[in-house]
């Protein structure tokens, strides 16, 4: 009889060993993806540190764009205030599509592209911006274990009896700017225009008859 006792308690000590290594797992899991997230919101908050310098570059070569400036603040407005992952990369979205309409206010002013200030602010923001989707993958990946264990037995059912709730992707908008080339010769510090494509070969002569 003793031995049934001790077989029980022993099974018993098993599955509550069995139960806090789950529910560790579930924890550990969760904590990544908020520290990921976290990570997200560091490089985010850089981005949102450069706009109006950038904003108030461009102002001073194309005052009259004020829809444009208006646009672009109002959106980073937006993206600080939203809350949540989705309405975050909603946000973030808008605010992507409000400087590439800015981007292409400062194509049509070539001095402007030649600045130095202008220059160093559009390479931080190009590096913000990769280290944006660096951390965003990296969120992304740490939400795919979370719910990959928040689906799959055991430790869904874990994930149950503790009310583990599943964490949103951030799905962004990738961004795509290239660095302008300036050339500093004769033009004077002009945006160098692309070059033209190759010449196609002269068709042959069809063999006379």
């Amino acid at each position: 009889m003793i031995w049934v006792v001790i077989v029980i308690v022993v099974v018993i000590v098993l599955l509550l060993l069995w139960l806090v290594a789950m529910f560790n797992k579930l924890v550990r899991l969760r904590n990544r993806a908020e520290n990921a997230w976290a990570q997200v919101d560091v490089q985010l908050r850089k981005r949102y540190d450069l706009i109006p310098n950038l904003v108030e570059t461009v102002k001073g070569y194309a005052a009259h764009e004020r829809e444009t400036f208006e646009a672009v603040t109002n959106a980073r407005v937006a993206a600080q205030q939203a809350q949540g992952v989705a309405q975050q990369a909603q946000a973030e979205n808008m605010l992507t599509a409000a400087l590439g309409r800015l981007f292409a206010v400062a194509e049509a002013y070539p001095q402007l592209r030649a600045t130095e200030n202008f220059q160093q602010l559009q390479a931080q923001l190009a590096d913000v911006e990769q280290n944006i989707a660096i951390a965003r993958q990296v969120y992304n990946d740490t939400v795919l274990s979370y719910e990959n264990a928040l689906e799959t037995v055991p430790t869904s059912i874990i994930a149950g009896w503790f009310n583990f709730r599943p964490r949103e992707y951030f799905q962004t908008e990738d961004v795509t700017r290239e660095a302008p080339r300036v050339d500093f010769g004769q033009g004077g510090g002009t945006v160098a225009p692309p070059a033209p494509p190759p010449a196609a070969p002269p068709a042959a002569e069809p063999p006379a008859s």
